[in-house]
């Protein structure tokens, strides 16, 4: 056996592991009972370590600097070796003892969040938050060590490779100086086109039943994947195994089917990496930034768009509504302005595709500075709420379930990760304009509900790449250009003020 494939042979038993930690928190976030908190944490932690003693094994440095040497290895084979090393290096900087440490901290506060939040208790959150906040600038400065990056990009790093703030900090500064006037020209041009009320009532039976059958439509593969609920959506599971989840409101069916959509485009991605591939580094989703991509093109490029909402229109009023309701209220143009409305809110994964951009540069803003030790866990809801009145004019003070405690990410140590939601929003935009020059009838395939050449796009040009290329390549590779806001910016014009 070469040293290639021993480290292939090792890793394949750590994407087993991989996979037991991935239904483990899944099912920690939608089915396990509260009182299986801290017997869940310990499980998870031991197995934190045991995949983190497996990727710092001694005898993977050898294995690699001999496989480095040698001759017949393929492209998929090099990439492979590529991210290999980029694990091993990426572990092997951080002690064992930390890591239990941190995973065992990062369970305690996810699951406290989950009462704290629904009580509007941050004075019980906040010792929780301030320990995770301290691991994670302890984790920072190793990381910083062992890469010469910068503390808060050894970070980002984990999450999206090859980007650093200073690239975030130019495509948003994109964002910062269009958002504002353009927010305040789509509240004007919508105020002229009242919509008229769906209803305040819609069982979670029936936005199931909807939630399901517009998944079918997407092209999601029910034989590796399903649809749970959960405090906060999210796609997890492996790729043979996808679980994603949504959340329910009665008196609003949009938010839960939005969830959806957006989940089943991760998910999808992740049931489109190359089959030969999955149990092996090289062949695992690309990174955050490309991940939100996949889910931000289903929801907002695909389905948001007018093609898809006059598909969508007589399907959702004869799911949800008994007796098929007024003509004019489930009209497509009346659903459609639902879909696209604009409005200054304070949660995050309820906003709209124009406003969202502003709540990731809030989190973005408070995020870096914290980790690089600016300003402290205590400073977080007064500067939440200064840059929520800043950028959307709401006020935030003593409101903590919706302002600072909103989101699980800081609450479980993921710092670094928020600035992707809007890189793969940027991301989204570029390739589903180069899969529309592709096939220039796109749009009418959406509107008869077939996804069948877009997902046929991403299989080819993103989804069976996994790993293969860097990222800017991939992007560029797809897209035929390298990372543009401006080309988002375009989408934002066009969709919100062309009618």
């Amino acid at each position: 056996m070469s040293h290639y494939q021993k480290l292939e042979q090792h890793f394949r038993a750590i994407a087993d592991l991989d996979h037991a930690q991935a239904i483990l928190g899944w099912d920690e976030a939608s089915m396990m009972p509260s009182g299986g908190g801290e017997a869940r944490a310990r499980a998870m932690a031991a197995l934190a370590v045991l995949v983190h003693q497996r990727k710092t094994d001694p005898l993977l440095r050898e294995w690699l600097s001999e496989a480095e040497e040698e001759r017949g290895l393929d492209e998929w084979q090099q990439a492979n070796l590529r991210e290999i090393k980029r694990e091993v290096t990426l572990a092997t900087c951080l002690p064992d003892d930390f890591v239990e440490k941190q995973s065992r901290a990062c369970a305690r506060s996810e699951q406290a969040w989950r009462e704290r939040r629904a009580a509007n208790d941050w004075e019980g959150m906040k010792p929780l938050l301030t320990e995770v906040v301290a691991l994670a600038r302890e984790e920072a400065a190793i990381r910083a060590d062992a890469t010469g990056l910068g503390r808060y990009d050894s970070l980002l790093d984990l999450f999206e490779p090859d980007v650093r703030s200073s690239e975030i900090d130019r495509q948003f500064e994109t964002l910062r100086n269009f958002l504002p006037d353009f927010l305040n020209e789509v509240l004007d041009h919508q105020a002229s086109k009242p919509m008229l009320p769906l209803g305040d009532h819609f069982s979670e039976a029936s936005q199931r039943e909807l939630g399901l059958e517009m998944m079918k439509v997407l092209g999601f593969d029910f034989k590796h994947g399903r649809l749970d609920i959960s405090h906060h959506p999210f796609c997890g599971g492996v790729p043979e195994d996808v679980r994603i989840t949504t959340r329910y409101s009665e008196g609003n069916f949009l938010q839960s089917l939005m969830g959806v959509l957006h989940e089943t485009g991760h998910a999808m991605y992740e049931q489109g990496l190359p089959q030969a591939w999955r149990d092996q580094p090289v062949g695992t989703a690309l990174g955050a930034g490309e991940h939100e991509s996949q889910s931000l093109l289903m929801e907002m490029q695909a389905c948001r768009s007018r093609e898809f909402v006059t598909y969508l229109a007589p399907i959702a009023r004869n799911i949800l509504v008994d007796g098929g309701g007024d003509d004019q209220v489930w009209s497509v143009d009346n659903l459609y302005r639902h879909y696209t409305k604009v409005e200054r809110g304070l949660i995050r994964v309820d906003a709209d595709e124009v406003t969202y951009p502003l709540h990731v540069i809030l989190r973005y803003d408070i995020e870096k500075p914290l980790i690089e030790g600016q300003i402290e866990v205590d400073h977080i809801p007064e500067l939440w709420n200064e840059k929520m009145q800043s950028f959307l004019g709401l006020d935030t003070r003593g409101d903590y379930n919706n302002g600072c405690m909103q989101d699980v990410h800081w609450m479980c140590g993921l710092f670094g990760y928020f600035p992707t939601y809007s890189l793969g929003a940027m991301m989204a935009a570029q390739l589903f304009a180069a899969a529309k020059r592709a096939r220039p009838a796109m749009l009418s395939d959406l509107q008869k509900g077939d996804f069948s050449h877009l997902l046929a796009w991403l299989r080819e040009n993103v989804h069976s790449k996994g790993c293969l290329l860097p990222a800017p390549l991939m992007l560029e590779s797809a897209s035929g250009s390298t990372l543009d806001a401006g080309v988002f910016v375009n989408h934002l014009q066009r969709r919100y003020l062309a009618d």
